[in-house]
């Protein structure tokens, strides 16, 4: 079967309806159908933010993850809801993570910005680990997600710029704790979830990779 492309899609109409840091777009398209021929023309709605990057900060010297810990209104947003368990906190575990902006060359800058402004930690060296989208039926947001080399013996304490309210607890933990806190139910965010189910198949060959074959 022929692989679609975006030639087999039309876009009739497009606007904004909403344009705050997050924007909303509205289109009217139709597409291709797989038995042949054109769909109707649909109305799909959009959230535009732009795209992440997150990256699992990990020592291999001390066999630690530097993680982070800070409060999100989406959580705290889909607790008054009976579908989801109210034994969830709003304040997530998770990686570093940040948006790409106009002054970044690429995703690199990303992880290596915003792991001194949200963990106080430098990256020396840098995995990637998979490039995904977050929720593409409703959000053209991307995520690139990176393992990054640091060093942990002195991270922890509240970090975040005070001028976006940021408000970030950062500690260390096993990646045994961590990969606990997975089989718990612990971990509730896409970008933190793949990067610890990534490393629990990969933490050997990371650490041979960044210390030699003899770690």
């Amino acid at each position: 079967m022929k692989a679609m492309t975006p030639d087999d899609v039309e876009i009739i109409e497009q606007s904004r309806p909403y344009d705050g840091y997050c924007k909303i777009e509205h289109f009217l398209v139709k597409h291709r159908l797989f038995a042949g021929g054109w769909s109707d023309v649909v109305s799909r709605e959009l959230l535009e933010r732009g795209h992440a990057v997150a990256v699992l900060l990990y020592d291999p010297d001390l066999d630690k993850l530097v993680m982070i810990e800070q409060f999100r209104i989406g959580v705290m947003a889909a607790l008054s809801s009976p579908r989801v368990p109210d034994d969830i906190s709003p304040w997530e575990i998770e990686c570093v993570a940040g948006m790409i902006d106009e002054t970044d060359s690429g995703p690199e800058d990303v992880v290596r910005r915003e792991a001194v402004e949200e963990a106080d930690c430098t990256v020396s060296e840098i995995y990637p680990i998979q490039h995904y989208f977050a929720s593409p039926g409703c959000s053209a947001e991307s995520v690139y997600l990176y393992c990054g080399r640091t060093h942990a013996s002195n991270a922890g304490g509240i970090h975040g710029l005070a001028d976006e309210n940021e408000d970030i607890r950062v500690f260390t933990a096993s990646p045994e704790e961590a990969f606990d806190w997975l089989d718990q139910g612990k971990i509730t965010n896409s970008m933190t979830l793949i990067a610890l189910y990534w490393l629990r198949v990969n933490h050997q060959m990371l650490r041979d990779k960044w210390l030699g074959s003899g770690s």
